[in-house]
């Protein structure tokens, strides 16, 4: 006879990983996923193993949230080492230019601006970018010639936080979806007439979740032993914070749950703009995600 196999907890929520150097993120969430015992799980936005701090895990229902997270605005705080320029733009790679250039403060501020805004970036050829189906470091880790297109990105500020040494300047960056540090750290150092690599990544924040409510791995363990880590997970509700909210009855929620679309012109939403975004919810219950088309709302996701 075969052995049944465990299929896990239903858990739903968000819980703010603080990942630790040295491991990818999938590894992240198989651990905190273990640990929990949860169903289904997943992640919002991959953080390198070279790089640590705020990883949103989500689980159950939560997981159909997702993508507003992997939208949402992102804080990071790096180093960069001015005088040398590496394949993978940051520690992991081999050194393949070098410069004498050491920028100044002075120097520094004076090109900052140039990187705010909407801005065009190369993402690195050591990147999760699919390049005829495959990853594009699987293809550059085997030694092909990887070509990648530019892309407009949006970074909203760009701080000088400290420089410890001639040798490294240490940055804070808040921007948007698909926005590379190391590409940023390589087109500064660019910008300063040397070569440069990130040395230390920290990811700060994402959307609504930043690094004060954050754990690590080894807390999270802690609180699973004492059997408080379920009551910790934040609310499916905490990724959907940026889009407006319907309130509905529990007629409409009904018919929301059986895919049906509902009528809205009790709850005043007849002018909102076609095909809108909405979350709906009945006495702080998720029932769903969609779109507000002229007086109606259709359901794109329902929460069980």
């Amino acid at each position: 006879m075969g052995r049944s196999r465990k299929k896990g907890k239903n858990i739903t929520g968000w819980l703010v990983l603080d990942k630790s150097l040295g491991m990818s993120s999938t590894q992240a969430l198989g651990k905190a996923r273990w640990l929990l015992d949860a169903k289904k799980a997943g992640h919002a936005g991959t953080l390198d193993p070279l790089a640590s701090g705020v990883l949103p895990l989500a689980f159950g229902e939560a997981t159909k949230t997702i993508n507003f997270m992997m939208d949402a605005r992102k804080t990071y705080e790096f180093t960069v080492e001015w005088g040398a320029a590496t394949t993978t733009l940051d520690t992991e790679g081999e050194v393949i230019a070098r410069s004498d250039v050491r920028p100044g403060r002075d120097d520094i501020l004076a090109v900052l601006s140039r990187f705010i805004g909407d801005i065009e970036q190369m993402p690195p050829k050591f990147s999760a970018i699919k390049v005829e189906g495959k990853r594009a470091y699987d293809l550059a880790r085997a030694g092909e010639d990887v070509v990648l297109k530019s892309r407009t990105v949006r970074v909203d500020a760009l701080n000088l936080v400290d420089i410890p040494d001639l040798d490294h300047a240490s940055f804070e960056v808040h921007c948007g979806k698909g926005t590379y540090v190391r590409s940023l750290a390589r087109d500064l150092a660019a910008a300063l007439g040397t070569e440069g690599h990130v040395v230390r990544l920290r990811r700060t924040r994402v959307g609504p979740f930043d690094a004060e409510q954050a754990i690590s791995l080894e807390t999270l363990e802690d609180m699973v032993a004492k059997d408080s880590a379920v009551a910790e997970l934040a609310p499916l509700a905490s990724a959907l914070g940026d889009i407006p909210a319907l309130i509905v009855t529990v007629e409409q929620a009904q018919d929301l749950r059986h895919g049906r679309a509902i009528a809205l012109h009790r709850q005043g939403l007849e002018t909102t703009e076609a095909a809108q975004m909405v979350y709906a919810h009945c006495d702080d219950e998720p029932i769903a995600i969609g779109m507000v088309e002229g007086t109606h709302f259709k359901p794109v996701r329902v929460f069980n």
